[in-house]
């Protein structure tokens, strides 16, 4: 529902602006056209606390770029204007914003009661304040009591509503709000996909809802103080380091205000022993906030030497200051909502946000009804990093919402239309949906190629990008970063909208962590390699990586011939060996990010040397490598090439040469190419021995030369039991390319504690 800040926000909608309206119909032009030679379009913002304004000033800052287009009138109500909340209108003033009208409208107690009569205050204030502005449309933000009566007194005086942040989902009396002033307000802007099924499911005119994101993102998402840590100081003291410090901000839930003031109460002690340095802010104006305040008080947190106690921060020093704090705990929105663009730790405590959309970063603990499970929770979260998380927005929603508003055509009828009855699944008849498609950015990094693509959700490669792996480090991470920002540039002009970045690497990997931890020989100079905050930080998108392997097995679980299965196993013939196991649906890691180094199983105790330093190995027979050591063995004793076949001087002799000559006849290189087959073959029987899977796929360049000779081994040496076993030759082009994609466009985003 809020931030528990006040915002004090300049431009913050820099970057590429999607076209997102190149394919409207002849209508909307001519609208647009009318509009050139009409008045401008009156627009008043209400801005009734310090949450809200952290979203609508970003709008308000475009507003006031295009004066050719909008006049703006803003009015300040609520707690913006009481001192113990810091007479946050201030921040409205400093950002050189006209406040046109102030209205008292707080009823003081912070009880129901008074939640109730300051609605009520409102609505008697309000009418004179809209008769004078006389505006086109209002501007209205969330789930707030006093948005409530911005939008009654706006829908009965005959005014378009613009509702932000309308279909969510949280808890408490909010959700109720928040669907009240769906139902008033003309026209939505939403956040979330989820939102905005949500907002149709309502019976809400599909033409009227705009899934934009939150405008607070094109802040967040913007947002690179290299000064962090003297607004870090500023506010917890100069003997505190980044990531290591907690930010707390609890609300009261005014459905039960006597166990959130508990749950307050166990949150401070469980902080207190938890024994950090601590920025703790006060609740917001909320039935119930004086009894936190008090509780506050009785455990001496104002004058404790590990907290800071205070009533706002505004918003730019807050954002630096959460996105560089070991975690964040309490029940405000801010955490599940704007923090998860940084990835820092949460963890979200109660019921206040229990239907919110969550990332990776967000751990909730429903029932935080004892300080050990709250400090439990701290032990498992305190100091982690994970991917960010851009669920609420791609930090271009400002430029969707002002296209939006000069759409609206002010001779269209007032009067509300609903859509009965409900529409069917998954329909979206909103600009983002019709122009652009959800994809994400895989990277492939071999041995010899680096390869980045845009690939959509249905497993189409939209555009790719290849170029020379260089072979030192500084050189790689550069190329990786220089072909992501230019791939993430183009996805604009393609209207594909980027999701995340997945990475396919070989060697050992820590998918949890996005470190490469040793690789093969093929990749000089990247061991122990942070591939994940280099990338995160610049594209601001969430990065996973795995080994090829792995993601050859996902590019089939989600687009090959293992869709559907259970439990099934992917090889991957190359230039070397490897493999993935789906187990129950889930890829198999192991204990030590080790697992399905199937290339290494041992086939023969006095086989050919290895280059993982064993000898016997399937990759030693079947490998690219092994295959080309062959193929050079019978060149140089001239027993290589056969009729037909020649082998230019300046050509390296190599896998493809051998197969050829086994293709013409050559005995001694179908020998070779049969052991090879063989070898791969008792390597699969193991694993049908080992893991029972339903099917294996084969795939590389190398697959369809030994598919048949696996079957027949698998005939000879395998178990009855598992000879009926399909060995099938995968028919993904872009195995590794699909897999980075694939763990984009699967991840999950809920983690429940």
């Amino acid at each position: 529902m809020e931030i528990g800040v006040c915002a004090h926000q300049g431009q913050c909608f820099l970057g590429p602006h999607e076209l997102y309206f190149k394919n409207l119909s002849k209508t909307k032009k001519q609208i647009m056209e009318k509009k050139e030679n009409n008045r401008k379009l009156r627009v008043c913002v209400a801005t009734c606390n310090r949450a809200d304004y952290s979203k609508l000033a970003p709008i308000m800052f475009g507003i006031k770029m295009e004066p050719e287009f909008f006049e703006l009138d803003v009015v300040v109500l609520g707690s913006h204007l009481i001192d113990d909340y810091g007479n946050t209108y201030r921040m409205i003033e400093q950002d050189d914003f006209d406040i046109n009208t102030r209205l008292h409208t707080i009823v003081r107690g912070e009880d129901e009661a008074a939640m109730v009569e300051s609605v009520g205050l409102a609505l008697v204030k309000l009418p004179d304040v809209l008769n004078r502005l006389k505006p086109d449309i209002m501007i209205v933000h969330g789930d707030r009591f006093d948005a409530l009566a911005l939008a009654t007194s706006a829908a009965l005086m005959n005014i378009r509503i613009l509702h932000i942040e309308g279909g969510e989902v949280s808890g408490t009396i909010d959700d109720s709000i928040r669907h009240a002033i769906t139902k008033l307000a003309h026209y939505h802007v939403c956040c979330t996909r989820s939102a905005e099924q949500h907002l149709i499911s309502m019976c809400e005119d599909h033409d009227r809802i705009l899934l934009a994101g939150c405008p607070s993102y094109d802040k967040l998402l913007s947002a690179k103080n290299k000064d962090y840590m003297s607004i870090i100081r500023m506010w917890l003291g100069d003997d505190v380091k980044s990531k290591d410090y907690i930010v707390a901000l609890q609300h009261p839930v005014t459905t039960d205000i006597k166990h959130s003031i508990k749950m307050f109460e166990l949150t401070l002690d469980a902080l207190i022993s938890f024994n950090k340095r601590t920025l703790v802010l006060f609740p917001n104006i909320d039935a119930g906030s004086k009894e936190m305040v008090r509780v506050m008080r009785k455990k001496g947190i104002e004058h404790h030497p590990n907290f800071r106690a205070v009533k706002h921060v505004p918003f730019d020093q807050f954002i630096q200051l959460v996105a560089h704090a070991g975690c964040m705990i309490g029940n405000s929105s801010c955490g599940v909502r704007e923090v998860g663009a940084f990835g820092t730790p949460v963890i979200n405590l109660g019921t206040r946000q229990i239907g919110r959309e969550t990332g990776e970063n967000v751990l909730h603990v429903r029932d935080a009804d004892t300080q050990d499970k709250i400090l439990q929770a701290l032990h498992l979260q305190f100091g982690k990093q994970y991917p960010c998380s851009k669920i609420y927005g791609d930090g271009n929603a400002v430029p969707r919402i002002l296209k939006f508003l000069k759409s609206i055509d002010l001779q269209e009828p007032l009067q509300k239309k609903f859509c009965f009855p409900p529409v069917k699944d998954n329909i979206s008849q909103d600009i983002d949906h019709i122009l652009e498609t959800l994809s994400a950015l895989a990277v492939d990094l071999g041995g010899t190629n680096l390869r980045v693509a845009i690939v959509s959700m249905k497993g189409e490669v939209v555009k790719k990008y290849t170029q020379f792996n260089p072979k030192t480090y500084e050189e790689r991470i550069n190329l990786i970063l220089q072909m992501c920002v230019e791939a993430a540039a183009e996805a604009v002009k393609l209207n594909c909208r980027i999701l995340g970045v997945g990475i396919s690497t070989g060697g050992r990997v820590n998918p949890r962590e996005g470190i490469v931890l040793h690789s093969t020989k093929l990749i000089q100079e990247w061991n122990s390699v942070d591939l994940r905050t280099p990338l995160s930080d610049t594209l601001h998108l969430p990065v996973w990586v795995d080994n090829d392997g792995n993601c050859a097995a996902l590019a089939e679980r989600k687009f090959g011939q293992g869709k559907g299965l259970e439990n099934f196993v992917t090889l991957i013939t190359g230039t070397g060996i490897g493999g993935g196991i789906i187990h129950q649906h889930e890829l198999i890691h192991g204990s030590s990010f080790c697992a399905a180094e199937l290339g290494h199983i041992v086939v023969s105790l006095d086989g050919p040397d290895c280059s993982c330093g064993s000898h016997g190995c399937i990759e030693a027979y079947a490998s690219g490598m092994a295959l080309q050591r062959e193929a050079k063995k019978l060149h140089d004793e001239d027993q290589l090439l056969v009729e037909g076949m020649s082998v230019p001087k300046d050509e390296a002799v190599g896998a493809l040469h051998l197969i050829q000559a086994a293709k013409l006849g050559n005995a001694k290189a179908q020998s070779i190419l049969r052991t090879a087959g063989t070898a791969l073959g008792l390597g699969v029987v193991n694993i049908l021995h080992t893991m029972n899977p339903s099917l294996v796929i084969l795939s590389g360049v190398l697959a369809s030369h030994y598919v048949h000779t696996v079957k027949d081994v698998i005939r000879q040496q395998a178990l009855s039991s598992v000879q009926d076993v399909d060995v099938v030759v995968s028919d993904l082009v872009e195995p590794a390319l699909l897999g980075a994609a694939s763990m984009v466009l699967d991840y999950t985003t809920r983690r429940i504690y």
